[in-house]
């Protein structure tokens, strides 16, 4: 038991040779649950009677009625429901729309074409961006493994990533959202007015804003904080003009369901909600005290993200902390929502083949990169969130780095080889 402890400690069975197996045999395992899915597919639903990608389906019966002028129909639930059954036949499942009014300008342009070619034209372009991401952070990232990244080990690894296969199988928004905040992150010394643009697209999804607003201010970065508030202000002002304030108030109207029946009641699967709110109501915990204990940790998170990002700790760390911090601050994130991780995997390894791992690091990424494989099945299962304690033990490990490279416990924590 020692001896593997030791291993799993120093991180040595992470071998460049393992993890390309690893990652080619996942590549392979999820092409062939993508081509199952389409293979047994009838018409526009799977084996199971779900529409193909089934979380896009909201999507696009949105864009029906975008298309119709009626944008403020889809944050109606039964009109929702009635245009989803009106194409996946009436014994579809429901899918909820619960995206601000924004993101109806993108649903109802998807809704232009068929429903087939429609989501492999979003599901292709959104990953063809979060590859073009990933890759910017690897060529933007100092490291002398260059010579071991130019192989494209970084694109096996991106594009196996088990996230990926979560996100194809829903036809969700997981590629675009990691595009954006790995893009910003990427370019945000550079091209700091770029980042607070993307930053600010984030807000189609403002759960995962939470904290960029608090590490941009934390490390003084006032243009590109500027940049993202204008561009929110302008999200506002295009859709109003666009689809008139009634899409506003059907909005917030609708966010009480989406608050009690999805998050609350758990309608989703506790099981698929990677967050520590979801882990309190799976073990039976009461509600207040979910939202009590997600907000001690959404405190807690931020308070370190504010340290960190004011610190003088690499850059990597902290655009590593911010990508997995976003992801555990807010009480609703699924398992393809770890796709917003990637970005953060990527800075993380790349500096520590730069400059060396601490104990526990190189096993906690393997982890982290592996665990949306699994998450799914073991928590529902097992009732043990796998993807929510990987992400707290690396952002905790991202933190003791940090702090040994300040001082803090530089004598305590002796950095490993590379």
């Amino acid at each position: 038991m020692g001896a593997l402890l030791e291993l799993l400690r120093s991180g040595d069975w992470v071998t460049r040779e393992r993890v390309r197996l690893w990652a080619l045999v996942t590549l392979i395992f999820s092409v062939g649950g993508v081509l199952f899915l389409i293979v047994t597919s009838n018409g526009l639903n799977d084996f199971q009677g779900r529409p193909l990608g089934s979380d896009f389906s909201n999507v696009y019966a949105a864009g029906t009625y975008v298309l119709e002028g009626r944008p403020e129909a889809p944050f109606d639930w039964p009109l929702q429901y009635a245009r989803e059954k009106a194409i996946f036949g009436a014994d579809t499942q429901f899918y909820g729309w619960h995206y601000p009014p924004f993101f109806l300008f993108l649903a109802g342009a998807l809704a232009t074409m068929p429903y087939a070619l429609d989501l492999a034209v979003w599901q292709g372009v959104t990953l063809v961006l979060y590859l073009f991401c990933i890759r910017a952070i690897v060529t933007s990232t100092p490291s002398p493994a260059r010579p071991e990244t130019a192989d494209k080990s970084w694109l096996l690894l991106a594009v196996a990533y088990p996230a990926v296969l979560v996100n194809l199988g829903h036809g969700h928004n997981g590629f675009l959202t990691a595009s954006l905040i790995g893009g910003a992150l990427v370019v945000l010394d550079r091209r700091p007015m770029l980042a607070g643009v993307l930053f600010g697209l984030v807000a189609y999804k403002p759960q995962f804003g939470l904290l960029v607003p608090l590490a941009l201010m934390a490390s003084g970065r006032w243009r590109t904080f500027s940049a993202a508030a204008v561009t929110v202000a302008a999200l506002i002002v295009v859709t109003s003009f666009a689809f008139g304030t009634e899409v506003w108030r059907a909005f917030f109207d609708s966010m009480h369901l989406t608050r009690t029946e999805v998050l609350e009641a758990g309608s989703t699967g506790w099981h698929k909600i990677q967050t520590v709110f979801s882990w309190v109501r799976m073990w039976g915990g009461s509600v207040p005290l979910a939202y009590a204990v997600q907000g001690v940790l959404t405190l807690s998170i931020a308070g370190g993200l504010v340290w960190l990002w004011r610190s003088d700790a690499a850059y990597p760390l902290k655009a590593g902390a911010l990508a997995i911090g976003t992801v555990l601050a807010t009480p609703y994130s699924l398992d393809y929502d770890m796709m917003v991780v990637a970005p953060g995997i990527a800075f993380l390894a790349l500096d520590g083949m730069a400059r060396g791992y601490f104990p526990w690091e190189r096993t906690a990424l393997a982890l982290l990169w592996f665990v949306p494989l699994i998450a799914r099945g073991v928590g529902e299962h097992t009732k043990i969130p796998l993807g929510t304690i990987a992400m707290l033990v690396m952002f905790a490990l991202v933190l003791r780095r940090a702090a040994g490279e300040v001082g803090v416990f530089a004598r305590s924590q002796p950095r490993l080889s590379q």
